[in-house]
């Protein structure tokens, strides 16, 4: 088709670096040798667009000198400026979970073999170069086929040019996963795709835009695949962690522990005897003959809580403030430990 061009003038500063020519001279004479003129300029304010160059058009900022003499061709020299327009991924909207679902039916007329459904959510809409993205996903194969699912990253080139549009769209980082089998079902529980090094996405541009998408899609043999495409925005500014976050909520909800010591008596109440609170029936028939000794070979061989029923009844020893064994006096018994 007939080719068509657009262009978008971002910044424009131009500054001359030498200084007037003396009185009663038109030019200005540089003697010979090197000569360095040093000069700087203040972006503005407003936003830029971030420098990138794609299929089909470009976006650069360069700095380009040129040299004016009299009688004799201008000389020039340039070099290209990066310039990145930040994107914070700590947005709200950015931070907002995305869901998609869908469902296929395999085959055509009264050949369908069953539908194949795939849900897929990730955690945020905004990510950065580097970071792995979770996947979560569910796939369940009703159909007669064998089905492979997959994941990929993909860069969207949107180029306007007198009323027209041309799109290139590329693939940037895929992954695979497992063969599933006919009236099975798998899940991703954050199956991870990493973002290679790719240009930030550009939305605010009126000629040029570069957009992102993670599909999620099932390779059907013999049918058209099923695909789920979420939105992504390639940020600059990385997500706060959700560690920092965790930390400061659990903060905010600890709990202050020091009334529980208000409540709390001096002297507290002694406890009462079981045998106070129980009847004399219920007491005799709770409390069982202490057992017979058992063997400590046997003793290993049980389990050690399979003794812990017969003892659940047993009544607490009597409270009393005297101590029924003084220090002054020392008795020697025998004690034994189970381990």
């Amino acid at each position: 088709g007939p080719r068509r061009e657009a262009e978008v003038r971002y910044l424009d500063i131009r500054q001359s670096l030498l200084r007037d020519p003396p009185e009663g001279e038109e030019n200005f004479i540089l003697l010979d040798g090197r000569h360095e003129f040093p000069f700087s300029f203040q972006l503005p304010q407003e936003p830029l667009v971030t420098s990138f160059t794609g299929k089909y058009g470009s976006i650069q900022y360069y700095v380009k000198a040129i040299l004016e003499r009299p009688a004799a061709p201008d000389q020039s020299v340039q070099t290209e400026l990066q310039v990145i327009s930040h994107i914070d991924v700590s947005s709200p909207a950015l931070l907002t979970p995305v869901l998609r679902s869908q469902e296929k039916m395999v085959g055509c007329w009264f050949f369908t073999s069953g539908p194949v459904s795939l849900s897929a959510k990730i955690e945020r809409k905004g990510y950065c170069n580097g970071e792995a993205i979770p996947i979560y996903a569910e796939i369940e194969n009703c159909s007669s086929r064998l089905i492979v699912p997959k994941a990929a990253i993909f860069q969207t080139q949107t180029y306007l040019a007198s009323g027209k549009t041309k799109t290139f769209r590329q693939m940037v980082a895929n992954v695979r996963g497992n063969h599933i089998a006919s009236g099975s079902t798998d899940t991703w529980n954050g199956k991870t795709l990493k973002i290679p090094p790719v240009s930030p996405s550009i939305l605010d541009c009126c000629i040029i835009r570069v957009e992102y998408s993670l599909a999620v899609y099932i390779h059907i043999p013999g049918a058209k695949k099923l695909m789920i495409e979420m939105p992504l925005v390639i940020g600059t500014i990385p997500c706060i962690g959700f560690s920092s976050r965790n930390s400061s909520i659990t903060s905010q909800f600890s709990m202050d522990m020091s009334w529980l010591a208000l409540t709390m008596p001096e002297h507290p109440e002694a406890p009462p005897n079981y045998a106070d609170v129980v009847s004399e029936e219920e007491f005799s028939r709770h409390v069982p003959a202490y057992p017979p000794p058992i063997d400590c070979e046997e003793q290993l061989c049980c389990p050690v809580f399979a003794y812990i029923q017969e003892f659940r009844f047993q009544p607490p020893p009597l409270y009393s403030e005297i101590d029924p064994h003084p220090a002054d006096v020392e008795e020697i018994q025998p004690v034994s430990f189970m381990l």
